[in-house]
């Protein structure tokens, strides 16, 4: 068990290196508030690099400690899987095509099929599709508008007006 955990921290560490050596390649010009775009990669990169060494540390003196038995199901949800990866695929293929709030709320739509199948709770009826359209399409607007109208980001949307 120590050299999957001991792997396991190494492999964050390189992570976390690469991440750091990534950031070097970002320009370093200060935007917003003296913070410039590296900012971010570097601050995970030495967080990752920092976790991963602890993580070697804790596998090499005596493993994870109080680890207890995994909850949850001894293997996958496949079907619940398959309905989320869906969800994101469709999700990046339509983005452009029928802008960010619909190709969202059909993303949420998706998921949540996927979420509740694997619950066993999979509900196809056509109210439980509306509902999640409702409640995608109220997250997924407010989101749009404040990217678009408050940050000016520009996120593709349906119509030429900014607003959908």
């Amino acid at each position: 068990m120590k050299i999957e955990q001991t792997l396991l921290g190494v492999g964050t560490v390189v992570l976390g290196l690469l991440l750091v050596g990534g950031a070097t390649q970002i320009s370093s010009e200060a935007g917003y508030s003296g913070v410039g775009p590296n900012f971010f990669p570097w601050v995970v990169g030495a967080m990752l690099t920092l976790c991963g060494g602890w993580l070697v540390w804790e596998a090499r003196s005596g493993g994870f400690r109080a680890m207890g038995t995994p909850s949850g199901a001894a293997q996958g949800h496949w079907a619940g899987f398959a309905w989320v990866s869906v969800a994101l695929l469709v999700n990046a293929a339509l983005i452009t095509t029928i802008g960010f709030i619909l190709s969202c709320t059909l993303c949420f739509v998706l998921a949540v099929r996927g979420f509740k199948s694997a619950e066993g709770r999979l509900d196809l009826s056509l109210r439980a599709l509306v509902v999640d359209a409702a409640i995608g399409f109220a997250i997924a607007a407010p989101v749009f508008w404040m990217f678009t109208q408050l940050l000016a980001i520009n996120l593709p949307g349906l119509t030429s007006t900014g607003w959908i």
